[in-house]
């Protein structure tokens, strides 16, 4: 029965860029079930539902570390480099971020 309790979710988790709704069972750094994982941010996390084995989850997305906005992980809505940043917080400040991810966002403009 405890592992009844552990699946069910807290909430749900909605991008506020795309939109994107699932259902999240933890919010933090440490999903419960990992051995020793840390996540590097405070995660939105859900168990895999693709696979029986509980060690298994994915990760939803998180909140933006300039304007907190809640962003999935998905590479239209956020990046990820040493923090979170949702796509319109970096496009405003894309000058602070390095050449490679200035680069890779003008590659993205131009498909």
């Amino acid at each position: 029965m405890d592992t009844d309790k552990e699946v069910q979710p807290k909430g749900v988790f909605e991008c506020q860029l795309c939109g994107l709704t699932a259902p999240y069972s933890y919010y933090g750094q440490k999903p419960p079930n990992t051995r020793s994982i840390v996540l590097l941010e405070e995660s939105y996390v859900m168990k895999d539902p693709f696979t029986p084995d509980k060690d298994k989850f994915l990760i939803l997305g998180s909140q933006c570390s300039l304007c907190t906005r809640r962003v999935c992980v998905g590479t239209e809505c956020s990046l990820f480099y040493s923090k979170r940043f949702c796509l319109p917080c970096v496009k405003k400040n894309l000058e602070e971020f390095p050449l490679e991810i200035q680069d890779d966002l003008d590659k993205k403009k131009s498909h």
